[in-house]
């Protein structure tokens, strides 16, 4: 008798979850410990931990961009999630700048919520203009070639537009890196793994090379089933702010201990 093994799967809520773990992690290191190096304790020991738990954090956007273009796919409303995305990134940058840039409106470093929302509106853009009537090339080849190479160039002014309003203007976390990461997962995404490993690539090259780290995400997206699984959507949304708010808190009760002492 011959017996299957049934390949495991993992649902869209499970990559949100490790997506949310590795992020935490991440953001206890870049607030908690980094005051405690700063204030001379722990030494030696404490900054390698530092550097292990902001290695795991890597892992996190690469999937945030992944899931952004699996919800653009599936989406009934892009205008909606738009939208959703632009009032979550207003609503967190004020936990962001007490998190990260002590309390101060800091507008030379924002949330990456902005990030996401600019990517999103990216491929939005990108989508319609492949969309736009093809000419049919058994007509004119020249003319087929023409508006081929002219949706080319619009194309990429868009992207690098895009790009330039997440580095320049917006300042938003991961920046242009980040745009171009979405834009690759989305124009590859009939090969997930692929679209996945050239993003991680892409972060990699422009925002440093701890981001490879994350390239061992692609397990995982590869036994991705393509359902949503638990719906708490909303629970994944308000946790950014949430944690900031809890972390900032934390730290600044221990930056009060340390102090006194």
């Amino acid at each position: 008798m011959e017996y299957s093994v049934k390949k495991p799967e993992i649902a869209g809520s499970t990559l949100k979850i490790i997506a949310l773990v590795t992020m935490l992690i991440d953001h206890i290191a870049a607030t908690l410990l980094l005051e405690l190096i700063r204030d001379g304790i722990g030494g030696k020991a404490l900054i390698d931990v530092y550097w292990v738990m902001r290695s795991v954090g890597r892992m996190a956007f690469p999937i945030y961009c992944f899931l952004l273009v699996e919800g653009f796919k599936y989406t009934s409303d892009r205008t909606k999630y738009a939208l959703r995305l632009v009032c979550f990134a207003a609503i967190s940058e004020i936990p962001f700048d007490i998190a990260f840039n002590n309390g101060k409106a800091d507008m030379s470093s924002n949330n990456v919520f902005f990030t996401l929302f600019i990517g999103l509106l990216t491929i939005i853009v990108i989508d319609w203009i492949k969309g736009v009537r093809k000419i049919d090339k058994s007509h004119s080849t020249i003319k087929w070639l023409l508006a081929s190479l002219i949706k080319c160039i619009v194309m990429m002014a868009v992207i690098l537009i895009m790009m330039i309003l997440a580095e320049f203007v917006v300042c938003s976390d991961y920046g242009a890196a980040g745009i171009g990461c979405i834009v690759i997962m989305y124009l590859l995404m009939a090969d997930r793994e692929l679209a996945f490993g050239l993003g991680v690539i892409l972060l990699g090259f422009l925002a440093g090379d701890i981001e490879f780290i994350a390239l061992f995400m692609v397990i995982p997206i590869h036994f991705y089933n393509g359902k949503r699984g638990i719906p708490l959507k909303y629970f994944f949304y308000a946790f950014y702010p949430a944690h900031l708010i809890l972390l900032s808190l934390l730290t600044a009760g221990v930056k009060y201990l340390v102090s006194i002492n």
